[in-house]
């Protein structure tokens, strides 16, 4: 533990983000820096509590109460040590990690965790800082070549656990740009891409080998690579977004996510979009479909991008501001929060039901809105919705983007070619070890579990990585993580 009464005598404690007036006018990080003072005290106040629930809440199985104490007494290299044993990539997790590890905190039961997530953050800057985190290829290598599909955080993740190994690693991305998600689905102010580059690079001087504009199942066959390495990974992501088939859905002005985001991310690394091309929310009056990660994401975007005016929709209910009786800690508190994004400015609704659009020469001009009600089943089933009466109404809107989450990894290029066998719910059905039913080919991230989060994507590709390993040369001795589903 960190201080023995540390946890009795300092309340968490965070520094303050950016002004939002300051921050909403450019892409850099909302967040300020931790000063060390203020972080060992944090660390300090992580209790003794016999049982770290903090484990629990990590899917990784981070080792928390280690590097917090190691923290507190300023042993930063050992404290770096502990982190890396875990985590392949604690600089993501440590930005933009929802932190199930802080809500499982014994000290949430009074609403008061520990800051874990900015002290990992902190802890891998000054690894950095300091030059204690170095290339270290293997020393040796096995001969085994393995082609990793997609470079979002579960691909890295499995390719950089392979590569430790000794295999030959190719990771293929079908972006003009490494890192998936990382790099085109999150906003520069989460994650600044800068970040994601270091650990690219990081990982070629390991003996990565990345190769971008590699479409896998459209301008590259997936057949050559079953000819040419002995494993293949598929961790394309879940990319199929789901729709809203509505009256007027046709409408000029109606937007995916993943059409709006990638577009701003791109100019903000410089590339030329003409405008005619770019999808701008300046000026417009902007709704937002959807709630979570994704629909916070576009939220903030919008603003910065200087929308008149902005409204995010969600369909389910506004959640309690408390943890209901059967949310006990320390599950994910399924509780209201409200994101940097969303503290910026515009107006948010819950138990929304978009019933159609209409517009004005095949633009988009309103939405047809009514009031929806849940109510809860007696036999445990999915809670079940019912329009309020006399509830509707309408919004002038000129730009909408859906955020209505994913159905899935797209199944007519590399899925489709190697002909691996689907679950129910349209992900790649893998056995144990993470193989799909075509014998050698494997699957991890949300291309195997469906829409998820970061820091269960870095554990899909650390466990698909001891599979492959074990497919390879008969065992792994790759490190085991604690969870497994």
């Amino acid at each position: 533990m960190g201080k023995i009464t540390g946890f009795l005598e300092e309340t968490r404690e965070l520094p303050p983000d950016r002004p939002v007036v300051e921050r909403i006018k450019d892409w850099e990080d909302v967040h300020t820096k931790f000063p060390e003072s203020l972080l060992k005290k944090q660390a300090g106040r992580c209790m003794d509590c016999g049982i770290p629930f903090c484990h629990k809440g990590c899917p990784l199985g981070n080792i928390i109460p280690d590097w917090n104490d190691l923290v507190y007494r300023n042993r930063w290299k050992e404290s770096l040590d502990a982190l890396l044993s875990t985590n392949n990539f604690p600089e993501f997790t440590g930005r933009i990690c929802p932190a199930p590890c802080e809500d499982a905190c014994v000290l949430n039961i009074q609403n008061n965790p520990v800051t874990i997530e900015r002290i990992e953050q902190e802890i891998v800057e000054r690894g950095y800082r300091e030059n204690w985190i170095a290339p270290q290829p293997p020393k040796t290598r096995t001969g085994k070549k393995v082609a990793v599909i997609g470079s979002g955080p579960a691909g890295l993740a499995c390719a950089d656990q392979l590569n430790r190994a000794g295999h030959r690693v190719t990771v293929f991305e079908r972006s003009d740009r490494v890192g998936g998600l990382l790099m085109y689905g999150i906003p520069d102010f989460k994650l600044e891409k800068w970040v994601v580059q270091r650990r690219i690079e990081f990982m070629k001087s390991e003996g990565v080998e990345f190769k971008t504009n590699a479409h896998i199942g459209a301008n590259v066959p997936a057949e050559e690579l079953r000819k040419n390495y002995d494993s293949i990974v598929i961790a394309t992501g879940s990319t199929a977004a789901r729709d809203l088939p509505i009256p007027g859905r046709e409408l000029q002005g109606i937007h995916f996510a993943m059409e709006f985001l990638p577009l701003q991310n791109k100019r903000n690394q410089g590339d030329v979009i003409p405008d005619a091309a770019f999808i701008s929310t300046k000026g417009k009056r902007v709704a937002v479909l959807g709630g979570g990660d994704t629909g916070s994401d576009c939220h903030g975007t919008a603003l910065r991008q200087g929308c008149k005016s902005l409204h995010s929709f969600e369909l389910l209910p506004k959640p309690p501001d408390g943890r209901a009786a059967n949310n006990p800690w320390p599950e994910w508190g399924r509780v209201f929060r409200t994101s940097s994004s969303h503290a910026e400015g515009g107006q948010r609704d819950w138990g929304i039901l978009t019933k159609k659009f209409s517009g004005e020469d095949g633009r988009v001009k309103k939405m047809h809105i009514v009031r929806v009600e849940w109510h809860a089943n007696q036999n445990g089933a999915a809670p079940q919705m019912s329009e309020i009466a006399g509830s509707e109404f309408e919004i002038e809107v000129d730009l909408v983007l859906l955020a209505l989450g994913f159905l899935g990894p797209e199944k007519n290029t590399v899925i489709q070619q190697l002909g691996v066998d689907l679950t129910d719910r349209g992900n790649v059905k893998v056995d144990s070890n993470y193989m799909s039913s075509a014998q050698g080919v494997f699957s991890c991230g949300d291309a195997r579990r469906g829409q998820s989060l970061v820091v269960w994507a870095i554990w899909e590709g650390r466990e698909c990585a001891r599979g492959v390993d074990r497919f390879l040369m008969g065992d792994t001795k790759l490190p085991s993580s604690p969870f497994h589903s």
